[in-house]
């Protein structure tokens, strides 16, 4: 037990017992206590495995690869739809955290596994995206299409993908990315004319004549 996480939970104004409970819980599976930016940090062999966190609403036990995680029981959760190996659990009671005990252990002790194993998040970078699946089917019929694509910038890149992506219906987002292939072969941009400039341009109004 660490002192600086004694003093953190003595001050601790909500969730204080959930907490007290939550690090019986990780100290019981041989982890190393710390306090990392500003909260409860748990390591193994210098590796970082979990944090604990209050908020308004609810105390979390989030682990930082908990995308390699198995998570038979489902009940990780993302902590932002840009996160890519967080994973955490949320809880508002300390009998919900007594019932699932067995479990947070099986996943502090999984999360223990992935580092003995060496295991990496294959992180993306911040300016690859996620293709619409009907995108990636018309790229691999067409290469032309691919090439044209994949030379386009990558704000041009995004500005299609969501627009493509918006439909709910497959067939409307393939009607659209047929649609815009031409321009794409063209390497226009969504928002681009035919004259080159943008739409939103006060130069261009939509119809490819200069305004004066």
């Amino acid at each position: 037990m660490n002192t600086k996480v004694d003093a953190y939970l003595s001050k601790v104004k909500r969730w204080q017992p959930e907490m007290e409970q939550l690090r019986e819980i990780l100290l019981d599976c041989q982890l190393t206590e710390a306090l990392k930016w500003r909260v409860p940090c748990y390591t193994f062999q210098n590796n970082n495995i979990a944090l604990l966190g209050g908020f308004k609403e609810y105390c979390t036990l989030s682990f930082f690869k908990g995308v390699l995680l198995a998570d038979t029981n489902n009940i990780l959760v993302s902590p932002g739809e840009n996160s890519q190996s967080v994973r955490l659990i949320k809880f508002t009671d300390t009998k919900e955290i007594m019932e699932l005990k067995p479990v947070l252990k099986a996943y502090i002790h999984e999360a223990i596994e992935v580092e003995k194993a060496g295991l990496k998040v294959d992180f993306k970078q911040k300016n690859q995206l996620d293709l619409v699946i009907e995108l990636q089917h018309a790229m691999g019929k067409d290469p032309a299409l691919k090439t044209a694509f994949e030379a386009l910038t990558p704000g041009r890149q995004r500005a299609y993908n969501l627009y493509f992506s918006a439909p709910k219906q497959a067939k409307t987002r393939t009607s659209r990315i047929e649609k815009y292939i031409p321009k794409i072969l063209e390497g226009k941009g969504f928002n681009d004319c035919t004259c080159g400039l943008s739409k939103r341009l006060p130069q261009c109004d939509g119809s490819h004549k200069y305004i004066q």
